[in-house]
């Protein structure tokens, strides 16, 4: 199978890369370095001795989409690339909405044009209404997140719902994701966004090892065990693995379909705090403050469709997702000195 990663040099991509390619897959990843970079590819190779093919480019530039396509004439896209920080969206809801929507078209009008009919799309768990109870299940209404992020993939996975009832050559399996954290246990490719993170992990690695002086806790006052926000933190490589197992669904598969990816249980904050204390062996200073925009104080996972269609359950947890992180930021630190 050849597999086009969009986003590929990203966190996601670069560990579904590695799965992939260990799988005995092809791989050609496509990204603009907006938010990663090209070092990357040289990591995946360390890892797996395959070297992916890589293309720099915008998933907006059509012309160069349609130039991809037809040089590496890919059996099926995994869509990662998009902006991706629920804080950030509100604050710049053109620029989301522009990149993540307009990219979108973009890269489909390319695949059209170029005879390619099977996406994998990376959708998020923030499509789930506002007043839908944990946990979340794929049949429950998305029709209003909040957040112009959340909002941008409910505007894509309509698209694509739309596009396979007019079409029904095409395939598409949307997979919603809850968060993904860790690194790959060799400490060769993990989170490490450019700047100041949005996310929370590589926010409290970088406290952990002094690179930041505190966690910002957005929100004590939450209806949780501790005040704090509880998510569905998974794996980044239990992530990769499922999307591995997407792309064998989605070669025999038609239509429209979303899948939950996460493990079916929450965690808070402060408990990841507390697990990446254990995990780097010292206090990891940090202060509640207001809540953030968009976010909900609670959310996580039904997986059951993802075991039954895919045959994929998440299988590491809280600890190992906290140790593989730490590992990651060692592993940056002795690069950098």
């Amino acid at each position: 199978m050849k597999a086009l990663l969009t986003g590929g040099t990203g966190f996601i991509g670069s560990h579904t890369a590695v799965a992939l390619l260990e799988a005995g897959n092809e791989v050609m990843l496509y990204d603009n370095l907006y938010n990663s970079s090209e070092r990357v590819v040289g990591a995946i190779e360390e890892i797996t001795g395959k070297k992916p093919g890589f293309m720099k480019g915008d998933i907006r530039d059509e012309a160069r989409m349609k130039e991809c396509f037809t040089t590496f004439k890919p059996d099926l896209v995994i869509h990662f690339a998009g902006l991706k920080a629920v804080g950030e969206s509100v604050a710049k809801p053109l620029e989301y909405y522009d990149n993540n929507v307009g990219g979108t078209l973009a890269m489909l009008r390319a695949m059209r044009e170029t005879g390619c009919r099977r996406l994998i799309f990376s959708s998020s768990a923030t499509v789930y209404d506002l007043h839908n109870p944990s946990p979340y299940i794929e049949g429950m209404p998305v029709t209003h997140a909040t957040s112009p992020y959340g909002e941008t993939k409910i505007q894509i996975e309509t698209i694509l719902r739309d596009l396979a009832k007019a079409e029904s050559d095409w395939s598409f399996v949307n997979l919603r994701y809850f968060n993904p954290i860790g690194a790959h246990p060799s400490g060769l490719i993990g989170e490490d966004p450019n700047g100041i993170p949005n996310n929370l992990v590589p926010y409290v690695a970088r406290v952990a090892h002094g690179r930041l002086p505190f966690v910002r806790v957005f929100g004590g006052d939450y209806p949780t065990r501790d005040g704090t926000g509880v998510r569905d933190y998974i794996h980044v490589m239990d992530l990769a693995e499922g999307h591995a197992a997407a792309a064998n669904y989605c070669l025999t598969h038609k239509g429209e379909i979303p899948i939950n990816l996460g493990t079916g249980r929450g965690s808070s904050v402060l408990d990841i705090i507390h697990a990446y204390e254990k995990a780097c062996g010292h206090e990891i200073p940090y202060k509640i403050m207001d809540r953030r925009a968009g976010d909900l104080p609670s959310f996580f996972a039904s997986a059951d469709r993802a075991k039954s269609l895919l045959g994929w359950t998440a299988k590491r947890g809280l600890e190992e997702m906290c140790r593989d992180s730490w590992n990651f930021e060692q592993h940056l630190a002795g690069k950098s000195a």
